[in-house]
């Protein structure tokens, strides 16, 4: 069977356009869809943070309210309980891109805070995107690709890809607050081919080995997709 990489943000905090911290994380669904999906064909899921600290759920991720009912809440609640792996993850630094068979960046606003400026995960990314090997990327997941610039250039520049919108951060309050906004950041600073599909719908773009998802309810389709490339 397959082994995929989980590159999970490592943040508890992002902090505002005013110097507030705002709470914040992984987003459940997005790393429990996925982890399930794959899990449960019998793949080993491997999971990496910043400096190998132990991630953090957004925990507004599992309100009933935002993930279509109570039920809803404590399914994602008791794989995330069940997951071994965000209780022991890899330090970026010590990865071997060599050693799986797809990597895999889930979202929440963690990713903001602390993959978009991190080093390993600008390198990790590189090295996968041009190998031709499986990435998967949604909501805002894309944050890490600033990473991956050096000197002003990626090697996501021309890619077609999609993320969180500005008109979905602007759904959930936070765009006035934000110090930037990824759908601008990753056009204007990345250089890529945005698209999007309806506010808060599932969709996906896939551009050769890339593949990326809007948002939360973009994360299963993602999770499918890659059961399909591992068979």
């Amino acid at each position: 069977m397959a082994k995929v990489l989980f590159i999970v943000s490592g943040a508890t905090y992002w902090v505002l356009k005013d110097g507030t911290r705002y709470a914040t994380g992984y987003w459940a669904e997005e790393f429990a869809n996925p982890y399930k999906i794959l899990t449960d064909a019998g793949h080993e899921v491997v999971v990496a943070t910043p400096k190998g600290v132990t991630p953090n759920v957004d925990m507004m991720s599992l309100r009933p309210e935002m993930v279509g009912g109570n039920d809803q809440a404590l399914e994602l609640e008791a794989i995330i309980r069940s997951a071994e792996v965000m209780r022991r993850p890899l330090e970026l630094s010590d990865v071997r891109l060599e050693d799986y068979d797809a990597v895999y960046v889930p979202g929440g606003h963690g990713p903001m805070s602390d993959l978009a400026l991190d080093a390993d995960v600008g390198r990790l990314l590189t090295q996968q995107l041009t190998s031709g090997e499986p990435l998967f990327i949604v909501c805002h997941g894309p944050a890490a690709m600033l990473a991956t610039r050096i000197h002003g250039e990626s090697p996501f520049k021309g890619f077609d890809i999609t993320c969180f919108t500005n008109e979905e951060e602007e759904g959930v309050g936070l765009a006035p607050r934000a110090p930037w906004l990824l759908e601008t950041e990753v056009k204007e600073k990345v250089g890529v081919n945005f698209s999007r599909g309806p506010t808060w719908g599932p969709y996906m773009v896939e551009d050769r080995n890339l593949v990326t998802g809007q948002n939360p309810a973009s994360a299963s389709v993602l999770g499918d997709r890659m059961l399909q490339t591992l068979k």
